[in-house]
């Protein structure tokens, strides 16, 4: 069986440990890629477009399906603009679409003034309650995993992530123009992207498939790996 090309396009302060059920659960079908942030240049988080074009530049030539988590569905809008037709199939996990807004800068900013101020730990804390809803911070196996990866990230990679994130643009009109085969997938406990913003996303996406997934908040590929591999493998399928 010809196996399919797939980029897995990893978060704000995620390393591939993100996507790691799905390379083990999916190997059988997909070639995966997962882009290591540490592996880049700190200046391609200078703009969105050089952001996406380091990204797209780590799969061989030819066409590929395309996934991305949070920051990673963003980048995969983004290559979008210029690479629609090498994706032949699209899936966006805990995401959003919207620009942001004076206070939401300025949030972000602050964040990032607390990571050049040595309290990067409190910034890993308060990033934690974002990406996991409160009643899932009992599992230690859990939180520990979701911890290294944040800590293996680290804060350099994190404070250009997060500016980048600060100056988005507000890609909604964009999403009409995406015409391949596309799911939205949310958790429905997603406190850093909450649900409405994957419900406009699937509303401008036409025919796209909206996933909502119980139980669950921001990291839906760590927290529901067996769903999250379940949802992937039949869009992989269409």
């Amino acid at each position: 069986m010809t196996k399919t090309p797939l980029l897995l396009v990893p978060g704000l302060l995620c390393s591939p440990r993100l996507y790691a059920p799905q390379v083990g659960a999916l190997g059988d079908m997909a070639d995966i890629v997962v882009p290591d942030w540490r592996k880049a240049p700190l200046s391609i988080f200078d703009s969105w477009d050089s952001t996406a074009r380091w990204v797209l530049g780590q799969m061989p030539p030819g066409r590929f399906a395309l996934a991305g988590l949070s920051l990673g569905g963003m980048i995969s809008v983004e290559i979008m603009q210029f690479a629609a037709d090498r994706v032949t199939r699209l899936a966006l996990l805990d995401t959003g679409m919207r620009g942001q807004n004076e206070t939401e800068k300025a949030v972000r900013h602050a964040r990032i003034r607390l990571a050049d101020e040595g309290r990067f730990e409190l910034v890993l804390g308060l990033q934690l309650s974002r990406f996991l809803p409160a009643y899932r911070l009992p599992d230690k196996t859990l939180v520990d995993e979701v911890m290294t990866m944040c800590l293996e990230t680290g804060a350099e990679i994190y404070k250009r992530q997060e500016a980048l994130a600060a100056n988005r643009v507000d890609r909604r009109p964009d999403l009409p123009r995406i015409k391949c085969p596309t799911v939205v997938v949310c958790g429905r406990d997603d406190a850093a992207t909450p649900l409405a913003f994957s419900e406009e996303i699937a509303a401008g996406i036409e025919g796209s498939e909206l996933v909502i997934v119980e139980q669950c908040g921001h990291l839906v590929t760590m927290e529901k790996p067996e769903e999250t591999n379940a949802i992937l493998r039949r869009w992989l399928e269409r």
